[in-house]
């Protein structure tokens, strides 16, 4: 039986891993984020770029060919390999911001938008950062790479405007696309090869659990909200850069709205989560975050000629998008069966994507021929909606996921530790992937014996 390590902290290659795999997505990201407070505006001066159906559709393209590729992607890796399918992803996606950055119209846009899409490496990456990073310390692994993503969204709504003023959407597409090919070099360069590809029920989705995963009433919740949430993220921003510019405030100068309602609901979301953690209140505090994301939106239908009405209504709608999307992955990761949180993750990313699609084009096409009230009452209808799924929701358990390597054993070896290890007190539920060689806990977050389930994991490897 082999070794296992059950060290408190991080090694040095797995902090360069996951440091280097966060950069991967943060280069990427910063492709669908820093055009989100400028192209509204910059789509006026194209060919075509009058019609808002059209604009919401390269908004949100993206999202669709996202969303039907992602999976794929992580599949395939599987079986040729993590840096050649992320390679060949980040060389569509430069390839699509090249093919933007130099459209003539409208509709070349929407094409380099779907081939930037279709660069669909997020299930790839997270393979690859599971295969670089012990069971121990994936969790860590995978905040990192939550909040490098969290910060990127923050810093491209104040520099998108900034960057459209120096080098206009155009040169911040080509940037992107160069960015996405120094991405390569972090590929082949900083990361080392993984020892051993092979599939993790904790990062990846299992064709064969879907059905498990998709008729759960919580689980499927949840897919709902990163819908709607994402939805309405993508729909505001067919209307908002307009709105502000027609409030009077040049589009150069956007920024200084994006910078202080950010940083305000980020002062506003910190204390809520540390007590919904703490208190295992996450469930009042997820329905209040909701509940302030309709008001948002009221407050946007509503108030959406004057500048002030607008400059409110971000800084309750940024509070509680941070509040939500800090709290969305936590609690799919609480409500998940443990074998199958990886597909859970799988159909809440893809409902994310689909989300954004959904949004752009709906979004766009009620701007065209309803007006931009009507953009923000849709949302308002998305999040009312939310809100009502959302308090029937089966309050989240006070718990966290442990995970240990064990080594591949036999499959009776594997269900006698799964027993001994349910019977560990704290311990919500075990599981143990013989095959993969990982044991799988929910833990009570005070009072589990960790002890006792350490001794228990050493007695395996002995």
């Amino acid at each position: 039986m082999a070794h296992i390590d059950l060290s408190e902290t991080m090694t040095r290659a797995e902090k360069r891993a996951a440091s280097g795999l966060a950069a991967i997505f943060a280069l990427r990201m910063l492709g669908m984020f820093l055009i989100l407070p400028v192209f509204a505006l910059y789509a006026e001066h194209l060919p075509g770029g009058d019609n808002h159906t059209l604009v919401g559709l390269a908004l949100g393209i993206y999202g669709l060919s996202q969303a039907i590729l992602m999976i794929p992607f992580g599949i395939a890796s599987d079986r040729i390999g993590r840096k050649k399918v992320i390679i060949f992803g980040l060389v569509v996606f430069a390839l699509g911001s090249f093919v933007a950055a130099t459209a003539a119209n409208i509709h070349w846009t929407i094409i380099g938008r779907a081939l930037q899409g279709a660069g669909a490496i997020s299930a790839a990456v997270t393979a690859m950062l599971a295969d670089l990073t012990r069971e121990e310390h994936r969790t860590k692994a995978m905040a990192m790479v939550g909040a490098t993503i969290g910060l990127t969204f923050a810093i491209s709504l104040v520099a998108g405007p900034a960057l459209n003023r120096v080098i206009g959407v155009p040169g911040i597409f080509a940037l992107t696309g160069l960015l996405a090919l120094s991405a390569i070099w972090v590929v082949k360069v900083w990361l080392p090869d993984p020892a051993a590809s092979h599939f993790h029920a904790d990062a990846q989705a299992n064709p064969a659990r879907l059905k498990d995963v998709l008729r759960n009433p919580q689980l499927l919740r949840l897919d709902f909200g990163i819908f709607a949430r994402h939805a309405a993220q993508m729909a505001m921003f067919v209307v908002v850069p307009v709105a502000l510019k027609n409030s009077g405030l040049a589009a150069d100068h956007h920024w200084a709205v994006y910078l202080p309602v950010l940083l305000g609901s980020f002062l506003l979301m910190v204390p809520a989560i540390i007590y919904g953690e703490k208190y295992g209140r996450m469930k009042p505090v997820f329905v209040g975050a909701v509940a302030l994301m309709l008001l948002a939106q009221l407050g946007l239908a509503f108030g959406i000629d004057y500048f002030w009405g607008i400059v409110g209504a971000l800084f309750f709608y940024f509070a509680a998008f941070n509040l939500l999307e800090a709290s969305l992955p936590s609690l799919i990761s609480k409500l998940a069966p443990a074998s199958a949180k990886g597909t859970a993750m799988g159909v809440y990313n893809t409902s994310q994507a689909l989300g954004l699609f959904f949004g752009g084009v709906f979004g766009g096409w009620l701007a065209q021929h309803a007006g931009f009230q009507a953009v923000f009452l849709f949302c308002v209808v998305l999040m009312a909606t939310w809100l009502l799924v959302s308090l029937s929701m089966t309050p989240p358990p006070a718990i966290k996921t442990r995970m240990f390597r064990v080594g591949v054993m036999p499959a009776d070896q594997a269900a006698l530790l799964k027993t001994q290890l349910t019977a560990v007190a704290g311990v919500v539920e075990a599981v143990v992937l013989g095959e993969e060689g990982v044991a799988m806990l929910k833990v009570s977050i005070k009072g589990w014996d960790e002890s006792r389930a350490r001794s228990l994991l050493e007695a395996t490897a002995a």
